[in-house]
């Protein structure tokens, strides 16, 4: 009997595969724990407009993520810290920071858990800061840290 699977079942396949299974495995366990439905021409074409419309969302998404990395090319965005003596932060600037004060300067939201920070910045200056909007998307965003 051919199944498409719901979800991923070891050593079978992974989620959308259509496989070849017998008769008593897809009946007494596939289709009754939900993971998997027989392959009739109904099921099939739901899964072809399911693919298709997975595939033009992943397609939106990332025409989405380079937009707004062609956005951030091109700005730089200063944070004001308080710093001690020679010029050393108190604490550190980490990615929230980062974010919240991309929203407030330039009105792009970007997710503080998409900005990747080597190390936490400690000094005062210019530094570059790469986000990664998407899988195949990354950006690179200027932020100045200066003195209050």
């Amino acid at each position: 009997m051919k199944v498409i699977l719901l979800e991923d079942v070891k050593s079978l396949g992974k989620k959308g595969d259509i496989c070849d299974v017998s008769d008593g495995y897809a009946r007494n366990f596939i289709i009754p724990k939900k993971k998997g439905v027989e392959a009739t021409p109904d099921n099939l074409n739901n899964l072809k407009l399911k693919n298709a419309n997975d595939a033009k969302v992943a397609k939106e998404n990332l025409e989405n993520a380079q937009a707004l990395a062609a956005q951030l090319a091109d700005k730089a965005v200063v944070i004001r810290v308080r710093v001690g003596e020679g010029g050393k932060l108190f604490g550190a600037i980490a990615s929230k920071e980062i974010a919240a004060a991309v929203l407030d300067q330039t009105g792009l939201e970007v997710d503080k858990k998409k900005i990747v920070l080597a190390d936490p910045i400690k000094a005062l200056g210019d530094h570059k800061v790469k986000v990664k909007l998407h899988k195949d998307v990354t950006a690179s965003l200027l932020v100045k840290v200066e003195e209050e």
